[in-house]
Parts: C-alpha cells; sequence; structure tokens
C-alpha cells in the first residue's frame, strides 16, 4: 500500500530537463536548438526546461549590443509560444537592450507553463575578471531588485547567472525569498581550475543554503559544459561531460525538507543580506 505522504510528494514532485547545448552568434540557429530543447522537454513530460546563460546568442569574445533582442523579440517570443504548446515553463538566457542605448543587459526569462513571462533577472555580478570585462559591453542589473522565483509543484525555484555564483550573499537572498531550488544558467568559460571552480562553487552553494542547485553550463568552444545538479546535502545527483546533451531528472520535495530538519543552518543563522542598491 502506497503512504499518503508518498502519494502528496509524489504529487509535488517537479520533473527538470536541462539543456547543455552550444549557442552561437547565429540567432536563429539558436532558436532552432530551443525548438530542439522543447522537443526533447516535452517528450519527457517535464514541468521545466532549463537553457544555458545567453542561450539567445552568445559570441565568445564577448556579447554586447549587437545581440540584444526586446521582451517580444523573437527569442522570448519563441519561448513564451511553446510553453504554452507544451504546458511547460522554462528559463533561459538572454541579451536585452540596456538602459544607455550603448551597453546591453544579460539577463534570465522566466517563463511559466501558460507562455506568461514570470519573470527577468538583469544578472546583478558581471564578470570583470580572469582577464574579462563584461562591463565594457553590459550593464548591470540593480543589486536591491526584488529575486525572480518560480513555484512549481511542492518546489520554489529562483535563479542567478553565471559568475553570481561566486557570491555567496546572492544566494542566500534568493532562499530567503523561498526558494527551495537555485538554478544557475552559465556560459562558464574554461580556463586552468575553472571547472572544479564550477564543481566545488556550486556544491558550496548547496550546502550552505540547504538547497538543490542546478548549475546549466553551455557547451562548446570556450566554456566548460559540466552541467551538475546538488543535493542539499551536497551529494552530486547529476553530472555531465562537455559534450552536448540533455538530462531529465526528478526533484521531490521530501529529501530537502528532511535535510533542512536534520541540518537547520537557515534557522540557525545571525546575520542577514542587505543590497549595496548599487
Amino acid at each position: 500500500m502506497t503512504d499518503q505522504a508518498e502519494r502528496v510528494s509524489a504529487a509535488e514532485a517537479v520533473r527538470v530537463t536541462v539543456a547543455q547545448v552550444a549557442v552561437t552568434d547565429d540567432h536563429g540557429a539558436n532558436r532552432q536548438t530551443v525548438l530542439d530543447a522543447f522537443q526533447v522537454a516535452a517528450r519527457a513530460k517535464a514541468d521545466l526546461l532549463v537553457l544555458p546563460e545567453y542561450a539567445s546568442g552568445y559570441d565568445p569574445h564577448g556579447v554586447g549590443p549587437e545581440h540584444a533582442e526586446p521582451l517580444d523579440g523573437p527569442f522570448v517570443t519563441l519561448l513564451r509560444a511553446r510553453a504554452r504548446k507544451h504546458e511547460l515553463a522554462v528559463i533561459a538566457g538572454v541579451t536585452l537592450p540596456g538602459s544607455d542605448g550603448v551597453r546591453a543587459v544579460n539577463a534570465l526569462i522566466v517563463v511559466d507553463g501558460a507562455g506568461e513571462l514570470a519573470g527577468v533577472y538583469r544578472k546583478v555580478h558581471l564578470y570583470d575578471a580572469f582577464g574579462y570585462q563584461e562591463s565594457d559591453l553590459l550593464e548591470p542589473g540593480p543589486a536591491d531588485a526584488e529575486p525572480v522565483t518560480l513555484r512549481l509543484g511542492g518546489l520554489t525555484f529562483g535563479v542567478l547567472t553565471c559568475y553570481d555564483l561566486r557570491f555567496p550573499e546572492s544566494a542566500r537572498r534568493v532562499v530567503d525569498a523561498g526558494a527551495d531550488v537555485l538554478v544557475y544558467p552559465a556560459a562558464w568559460v574554461a580556463g586552468p581550475l575553472k571547472a572544479d571552480h564550477w564543481r566545488t562553487l556550486l556544491r558550496a552553494r548547496a550546502i550552505e543554503n540547504t538547497a538543490v542547485v542546478i548549475g546549466v553550463g553551455m557547451t562548446g568552444k570556450g566554456v566548460t559544459g559540466r552541467t551538475l545538479l546538488v543535493g542539499p546535502d551536497g551529494a552530486v545527483g547529476l553530472e555531465m561531460g562537455e559534450e552536448q546533451a540533455y538530462r531529465t531528472v526528478d526533484l521531490d520535495p521530501a529529501p530537502l525538507a528532511a535535510v533542512r530538519r536534520t541540518n537547520p543552518s537557515l534557522a540557525n543563522r545571525r546575520y542577514t543580506v542587505v543590497p549595496t542598491g548599487a
């Protein structure tokens, strides 16, 4: 006989398809990649599809205004139409026009299963590190903007992007907004120790927040791929290589709740995160 708690847990579970795909500067080709990813997720009967950062268009030498599309442009319009068709939520990276007409905005678009725009996260921490200067081409999102979250089944998903992973206070602020699952779409640049940093930091964000963490990496030249799913206890549940691939996983809120009961570090902490507003 199936226990009532097991039936409730199964009903609240969320099926997630992660798309570790290559992205180019050809926006039309990238939209076809999105169509393919939706087909994979729909066949898997997923509730959520996650695509990488910069899914609408990417240049390893830097992404700027030439890749920007408005929220009613072809990329976001496609996301919304396919989400509605397949009744499938989606999180994907896109480049939006900036406020000054000179720089663009690195953003994540969150669309619910009805095709409605559920949130836009503008990347706060720009990649001015390891010899790159993302702020030459992009403007940062406001640090004090409300966290972007999406409720699916029995879980709340919160979003951050790539270099944000190196700033633990960003993750904690999203968890304070109710996130059980932190999603990091990324185009994590390859280099010495970079894949190790990616894996280590994703596990750290999971352990310190007793949260599920999903890092979805772009694959291809100059980036690491290596999509990772980490449980709230730090155990790695999914780890991909550098090749283009899709994987589907089921997330159950019951084990997460159990970890938080055993390790109540969120309840025991004595500090809060206060954004600078800059």
